[in-house]
């Protein structure tokens, strides 16, 4: 039985010495062809994005990017309250397809807003990729177009008091001292998400234009335009 043991011991190592072999030949694969992986560390008593501001992005751009973090955590935070001033509504019986939108603002919203901006703009600044801001001016313009319709929150879409905004706070200020509350620190939120955020784009947009990088998109459209007509 102990030989027995001994030998299952032996094959067990055995295997997960093959295992890291191979793990350590697939990096070492990756790191050859330029491939940058990425170690999961944010936030850290849950790690599900790779953040690393500190040491990846350069001495001059970090507080830039600190308060573009900022600007990504701030629309957490306000699709969030969104939820908790809609349910307070929802309770006060405004029916639950406005609480179920602004379930869908918050799931779709918050890793969108990393996905679609906040990222491209970290590896921007990270590589200086000019397609990189690119992606980002696109989509950080939509995310200051959402927050703005989020602070005014028009009548568009069920009253809009999907939305903790202006007007839907005072939509709702019959239902309750509560549920108005609440829709005005939403309206808050958004207000400050959408001033910061204009301050973020105009400085990443100072720095594209200075550090030539309008120029470099610039002669690749015109590059992509001449080959499309050749």
């Amino acid at each position: 039985d102990l030989k027995r043991k001994e030998r299952e011991l032996q094959a067990k190592e055995a295997e997960l010495k093959k295992r890291e072999q191979e793990v350590r030949r697939k990096e070492e694969a990756l790191a050859r062809a330029g491939v940058t992986i990425e170690e999961k560390n944010w936030p850290p008593f849950l790690p599900i994005i790779h953040h690393d501001i500190a040491n990846e992005i350069p001495i001059h751009l970090q507080r830039l990017q600190y308060v573009a973090f900022t600007t990504f955590l701030g629309m957490v935070l306000c699709l969030f309250w969104n939820i908790i001033a809609v349910t307070a509504a929802w309770i006060k019986g405004e029916g639950v397809k406005i609480w179920f939108l602004a379930l869908i603002y918050f799931i779709s919203g918050a890793p969108g807003a990393y996905f679609l901006w906040y990222r491209p703009l970290y590896r921007a600044f990270r590589t200086d990729s000019a397609i990189r801001f690119g992606w980002f001016f696109l989509f950080y313009l939509l995310h200051i177009g959402f927050c703005i319709i989020a602070a005014v929150a028009p009548p568009i879409v069920f009253k809009g008091n999907s939305l903790a905004g202006i007007l839907a706070a005072i939509n709702l200020s019959n239902t309750g001292a509560i549920v108005t509350i609440f829709y005005f620190v939403g309206f808050g939120l958004f207000c400050v998400e959408t001033l910061l955020s204009i301050w973020v784009i105009q400085q990443v947009y100072m720095y594209f234009r200075g550090s030539g990088k309008a120029n470099e998109v610039r002669r690749d459209a015109a590059r992509g335009a001449m080959r499309a007509a050749l």
